[in-house]
């Protein structure tokens, strides 16, 4: 067995060769910087550096766990987390079954372009298309609910309006680049099905629901898993360039706190231990999403 494995080796070095340098990336700069995790158990100072600072245990994470604004962060990253799991997860699915099932070639290359498009907007720049669409007195939805008799609202500094901008201008966002996986799953379907289908009689809604959807559910599962095992991990940037004075009930999330915490206030230590955190309960939820997906079907992570 050694010998087959060394055999195969010498055959492909060259091969192995080109995977140096993304080894070489992948340990400096995701593996490197887990040392400084280190700071999340100790009283850091800049001056003694990591190992001269004093060791404090769970300190840090207890104090977030006991401060008085714990259950709000966590209701809020949850909320927003799982309002963006619900809306935005099936939708490239079924965008992905849509654009599958067009036949008119220019049309459905119009259409996987015209999705695949916002992807590719900043975050920044689409906060500011909010700001300027949704704006109170001069944004253009506030111009179409008052011409019909509406009121003039204030999107950005509601609480409740600002969850539903935050996740629904999110899927739009994301929704074409989310469908490729699932196009691509798509096309690997045998074409020998579906004319066997034809053949029984079968029309095109018959050989979604048990071909298509049945042929691209082990990619459904995996990439579910990997959502939910990241369910914690809402970025800061779009949450903290849509925060208000008045929203904030609903904006401040654990990624927005441990910036301010961590940047502004330069608690590196406690900033570090929220993210120690913030990532071990993600890991325990991929743990045991996974485990759940590999006793009710076959496909999981491991």
């Amino acid at each position: 067995m050694k010998t087959n494995k060394s055999a195969k080796l010498t055959r492909a070095w060259d091969l192995y060769i080109l995977l140096i340098p993304a080894l070489i990336l992948l340990i400096v700069f995701s593996y490197g910087p887990l040392y400084g995790l280190l700071i999340a158990f100790k009283d850091y100072s800049v001056t003694r550096g990591i190992w001269g600072s004093k060791w404090v245990g769970l300190k840090h994470i207890l104090r977030f766990v006991e401060s008085y604004n714990f259950f709000n962060l966590l209701r809020n990253t949850l909320t927003l987390s799982l309002y963006s799991l619900l809306a935005g997860f099936p939708i490239p699915i079924i965008l992905a079954l849509l654009i599958n099932k067009l036949n008119f070639r220019k049309y459905k290359s119009f259409v996987q372009t015209a999705s695949y498009a916002p992807h590719f907007i900043s975050t920044v720049v689409l906060v500011g298309m909010l700001r300027i669409f949704f704006f109170p007195g001069t944004g253009l939805v506030n111009h179409v609910m008052t011409f019909f008799g509406g009121p003039d609202f204030d999107f950005f500094g509601s609480a409740d309006a600002f969850k539903h901008l935050y996740v629904l201008s999110d899927v739009w966002k994301t929704m074409g680049w989310g469908s490729i996986i699932y196009i691509a799953a798509l096309s690997g379907i045998d074409p020998s099905l579906y004319e066997s289908a034809r053949c029984d009689g079968a029309n095109k809604f018959h050989m979604l629901i048990h071909i298509d959807i049945p042929s691209i559910v082990p990619t459904i599962v995996t990439l579910l898993i990997l959502n939910v095992g990241s369910l914690m991990n809402v970025g800061y940037e779009k949450a903290f360039l849509m925060q208000t004075p008045l929203n904030t009930e609903a904006s401040e999330i654990i990624s927005t706190y441990v910036y301010k915490v961590g940047l502004q206030d330069a608690q590196y230590s406690f900033s570090t231990a929220v993210n120690v955190f913030n990532s071990a309960v993600n890991c325990l939820l991929l743990v045991a999403v996974n485990r759940f997906a590999k006793k009710v079907g076959e496909t999981s992570l491991w």
